[in-house]
């Protein structure tokens, strides 16, 4: 019984480390095209910017967990983990152009620009997860 049940260990720990890479692959993408040093600003003790990319990052783990979910292979999780990872970017782009203070928003802390970018980064990654289940 016991053998049966860890049959399936070695694929969850390759499917986990991948989820992991790319998650750490997004945060450095995310932060990357931020005009903001993100994760100085959290060392700094800034909630908005903890709240702008935490959110963030569950917006790209939803899709990713889809992805995960209805793959057939590693290699469709990297795909689509690809696909989430982009759409995560332009929804940040669209975040701003209708918001275009948000950096400065995030870097002085106000909460406001968080919720925004939050809220259009977990709408992008719930919208993207169904797109990819259908």
């Amino acid at each position: 019984m016991l053998l049966t049940s860890i049959n399936g260990l070695p694929a969850f720990i390759m499917y986990l480390a991948t989820a992991a890479v790319l998650c750490m692959l997004f945060v450095r993408a995310y932060t990357a095209i931020t005009p903001n040093p993100e994760i100085e600003l959290m060392r700094s003790g800034n909630r908005s910017a903890a709240l702008a990319t935490g959110a963030s990052l569950v917006g790209f783990a939803i899709p990713l967990a889809s992805a995960i979910f209805h793959s057939a292979s590693l290699v469709d999780v990297m795909v689509w983990g690809v696909v989430a990872l982009l759409t995560q970017l332009l929804a940040f782009y669209l975040a701003r152009l209708a918001l275009p203070a948000l950096g400065k928003m995030i870097a002085q802390d106000d909460i406001t620009g968080a919720i925004w970018v939050g809220c259009v980064s977990i709408s992008a990654g719930i919208l993207n997860a169904a797109c990819m289940s259908s």
